[in-house]
């Protein structure tokens, strides 16, 4: 006789009846888990597909980025999404923790969606076709920071703690390889057609729109509060003031190759920079901060941020000198065509897409139960010799030697971002995961727009002592007069680095209007315009500046491993006192830091 199910299976059949999508589904941590995975890929695809698809870009609507004065367009159409990112995804993940991080989450779909259908729209040509380009990004930067705002929250919320590095490890392998998968869309989407680069956002931001709604449900606390103005004043105030600056400092100001003499510019930087301090002191004194100050006494939080920014940056500024090394002198000294050196350059830069996607998940799985600091401070000094690495090689290098550096860069970097990510989030009160989710992503974004200022001026400070000289030389042995050589030998080194960065001779368009090309032997004319002259002239300078470029990446990684040495062994807030102290229980003796160390 078959013995009668008992209350305890009958409950289980029950619930694996219902639909997934239900708060209660034993599955539905799985489908928060795609969900948020598909919100975070599509952000950071976005931040950086534009990158790699700038020449064809700037070729659609008709504009010369080289131009005068064109070079604002094409960092304003880089930094607009970084910027507002950075500056928003810590308010917006505070109020996900005030009014429901699955709200914010949801919302965030709806506004990319619609920045994408706008920015494939784009109706102009000229300077009023990028100045569309760079608003519609800036909309899907809003979009962007309510995704990563609140997703890592989200899946803290949904899984429990035993599996949230696998979890966030996953998610946070969505969030980087985002960006280098970019590279590869961009480099392919840009081939076909320039409109396609904003739209393969549409269809994936149409879908995670439906679903998100359906399926996706609060699980969270919420802690209502108002809304802090003052802080959220001070700090967008204060990093929008400085990554502005940053912007306009690496663009050439009066006789100097760079702006960092310039009075607004270092208004910006000191004046920024001061907005931040008299924020730091309205939020230690608020009562419902939007920056919880409280949260860097934790060591496996503040450590763990700090190594996130150190690491973001080097990682941000490796992708664009790595791309001006593929498409200004590599790919053009093998015969490629400068048209097409974006869709090579993402495919050569597969391994490490491929490294990150095989040492993510399996870091962060790994990390669950061992904890965090032995795979984040591994991976980033295994970064650190990457790099030293990277300024060893000559510039005309074999690639498999550069593909399998590639590959242990991406190795390293899914070592340290899955269980660094599942770190930071275990080790904070789950009423407070918005605003740290916001506050790590905040981290995570200004990493990568004070990359391109640092990198970039590094870079141009290590062209602009050997380049002009490098320049002069070179035209001078193709029978361009000394006068004009050293005319065009003077112009700021920027111009050429950008050239490389685009995937364009420049010398072409330097000549012309002097008048030179005219009067020299078609000889002459067809090397100096061909695919090696400018790559050949190049290649020197630029390895000067690599060496610059990546020995201060390399110190970088070597600094935040050993930030992130010191955060402790494994840390795990316990959220069972939060909810008796909450409830009113008698464990007064618990703090809202009280945590389950292993």
């Amino acid at each position: 006789m078959t013995e009668a199910p008992s209350p305890a299976h009958l409950e289980e059949r029950r619930r694996g009846r219902r639909r997934r999508y239900e708060a209660d589904h034993p599955h539905y941590k799985w489908v928060a888990l795609s969900n948020t995975t598909l919100g975070v890929l599509m952000a950071t695809i976005n931040s950086s597909i534009v990158i790699i698809s700038l020449p064809a870009i700037f070729r659609g609507i008709d504009l010369d980025p080289l131009g005068a004065g064109n070079i604002s367009y094409l960092l304003w159409t880089l930094m607009g999404y970084l910027v507002v990112s950075a500056v928003l995804v810590v308010a917006l993940g505070r109020l996900g923790d005030m009014f429901g991080r699955v709200k914010i989450y949801n919302l965030g779909f709806v506004v990319f969606t619609i920045a994408s259908i706008l920015l494939s729209l784009d109706p102009w040509g000229g300077g009023s076709g990028a100045l569309w380009i760079i608003i519609g990004r800036i909309v899907q930067g809003v979009g962007g920071a309510m995704l990563m705002a609140n997703s890592t929250a989200i899946l803290t919320d949904a899984f429990p703690s035993t599996q949230r590095g696998m979890a966030l490890g996953i998610n946070q392998v969505a969030a980087i390889a985002g960006s280098f998968l970019g590279l590869i869309i961009g480099g392919i989407l840009s081939e076909w057609h320039w409109r396609a680069v904003f739209w393969v956002s549409v269809p994936i931001g149409l879908l995670g729109t439906i679903w998100s709604y359906k399926s996706l449900h609060e699980l969270g606390s919420t802690r209502r509060g108002r809304l802090d103005l003052p802080g959220n004043l001070t700090f967008a105030v204060g990093v929008t003031a400085i990554l502005v600056a940053i912007t306009y400092g690496i663009q050439p100001y009066g006789g100097h190759t760079m702006g960092w003499t310039n009075p607004w510019v270092l208004a910006g930087l000191i004046g920024g920079a001061l907005v931040l301090v008299a924020f730091c002191i309205i939020e230690a004194r608020v009562a419902d901060p939007m920056f919880s100050m409280g949260l860097f006494r934790i060591k496996a939080f503040s450590a763990g941020n700090f190594a996130g920014l150190l690491a973001s940056i080097g990682r941000g500024g490796m992708q664009f000198m790595l791309i001006i090394w593929l498409q200004g002198i590599w790919l053009p000294l093998r015969g490629y065509d400068y048209e097409s050196t974006p869709l090579w350059a993402g495919i050569f830069l597969l391994p490490l897409t491929i490294g990150f996607l095989i040492a993510g998940p399996v870091s962060g799985y790994l990390s669950d139960r061992f904890g965090a600091r032995a795979f984040a401070s591994g991976g980033l000094l295994l970064n650190a010799a990457t790099f030293v690495g990277l300024l060893l090689i000559p510039v005309d290098f074999d690639y498999w030697i550069f593909a399998l550096l590639l590959l242990l860069n991406g190795v390293g970097s899914g070592m340290f971002s899955a269980p660094n990510t599942t770190a930071i989030m275990n080790s904070v009160p789950a009423h407070q995961r918005g605003a740290a989710s916001g506050m790590r992503a905040t981290f995570f974004n200004a990493g990568t727009s004070l990359s391109i200022g640092i990198f970039f001026s590094l870079m141009i400070v290590g062209l602009s002592q050997h380049l002009p000289d490098a320049m002069r030389s070179g035209l001078t042995a193709q029978h361009v007069s000394p006068g004009v050589a050293d005319q065009v030998a003077a112009l700021p080194p920027v111009g050429s680095m950008f050239a490389a960065f685009l995937g364009f001779n420049p010398i072409q368009s330097l000549l012309e209007p002097t008048g030179a090309l005219q009067h020299l032997p078609a000889g002459n004319v067809h090397t100096l315009t061909g695919k090696e002259f400018f790559p050949h002239l190049l290649s020197g300078p630029f390895h000067d500046g690599l060496i610059v470029v990546f020995g201060a990446a390399a110190a970088m990684m070597v600094v935040a491993a050993v930030a992130s040495l010191m955060r402790g062994s494994k840390y795990v807030h316990d959220d069972s006192a939060d909810r008796a102290q909450a409830a009113g229980g008698s464990d007064q003796e618990h703090s809202a830091d009280v945590a389950v160390t292993r």
